[in-house]
């Protein structure tokens, strides 16, 4: 019995060995890439430790750091508003769904279902955004198409509420004279902080990565860009200065596009790396709670 509980362990503590390597291997590479001189990877490939250490790609990015700040500073606005709008929304289409004496509840929760199976195509919602809303060049194009709400997050949320709210709480709530958005506010909302903060993360992620946006809406605007529009920006011009010459030597050495690119994710990445330790402790119980039960 002692030898199989120790082999259990064995097993246990070998998979999750593998699983943590698998997660920080890819990310050393990903920061070692960014410090290795650009002809060695071009003749090497990529190493987890620098064989030719260099900074030209941090210092290619140095010359536009001005510009990286504005596009930093513009992926707070949009990660914070966004962020915040999406949970709005979340708790306030979640909460009257978890009620099971909503009217119309069934039908509601099928027009939300179907939502995620089905949409009008790129070009129809394009249009929609651009000719009716008049989202283009603005900064809430970058907020509102396909990142205000989520369905999925909806339905998450919503689990959740049933899964680990009591109704009784909730009923008592009620005998006392509580009204829905008091219910809401001191009790549901207080209760539900591991699927705000899972929830809040997956938000977070979806604005802080997202550059389709910017694409499709930003076109007079680079002003508005976000750090992943921005920085797509500067690796499309190293990529030109790397195939024109004459261009390249202006900048007072050879352009370095493959560990640019590296340099730009490392960049991309860190305020993700920052922030997800504070959402820690909820995200596991949120993310199991607000997905075993339907």
């Amino acid at each position: 019995m002692i030898n199989h509980s120790k082999v259990s362990k064995v097993i246990t503590y070998t998979i999750m060995i593998i699983l943590v390597a698998a997660c920080i291997i890819p990310f050393w590479l990903l920061v070692s890439s960014s410090l290795t001189d650009e002809d060695y990877i071009v003749q090497h490939g990529y190493s987890l430790i620098p064989k030719v250490f260099s900074l030209n790609a941090y210092r290619y990015l140095r010359t536009a750091s001005r510009s990286i700040g504005r596009a930093y500073l513009m992926s707070i606005i949009y990660a914070l508003v966004g962020v915040t709008a999406n949970l709005i929304l979340t708790v306030l289409f979640a909460y009257p769904l978890s009620r099971k004496d909503l009217p119309g509840r069934s039908a509601i929760a099928f027009f939300l279902f179907f939502t995620m199976l089905f949409n009008g195509g790129l070009v129809p919602t394009y249009l929609v955004y651009t000719n009716m809303l008049n989202l283009k060049d603005t900064i809430w194009g970058m907020i509102v198409p396909y990142l205000l709400m989520n369905p999925f997050y909806v339905i998450m949320m919503r689990t959740y509420i049933n899964s680990s709210v009591p109704e009784e709480v909730i009923e008592a709530a009620r005998v006392d004279g509580a009204s829905e958005p008091r219910t809401l506010a001191r009790i549901v909302l207080p209760m539900s902080k591991p699927i705000l903060a899972t929830v809040g993360l997956m938000a977070l992620i979806g604005y802080w990565n997202n550059w389709t946006n910017g694409i499709y809406f930003l076109q007079q605007r680079s002003d508005l860009y976000g750090i992943q529009n921005f920085l797509n920006a500067v690796i499309n011009q190293t990529v030109f200065l790397q195939n024109h010459a004459a261009s390249s030597m202006a900048v007072g050495f050879k352009v370095p596009t493959q560990g640019v690119r590296m340099a730009i994710a490392v960049v991309a990445v860190i305020p993700l790396l920052i922030t997800y330790p504070f959402f820690q402790k909820y995200f596991v119980k949120g993310i199991t709670m607000g997905s075993v039960k339907g």
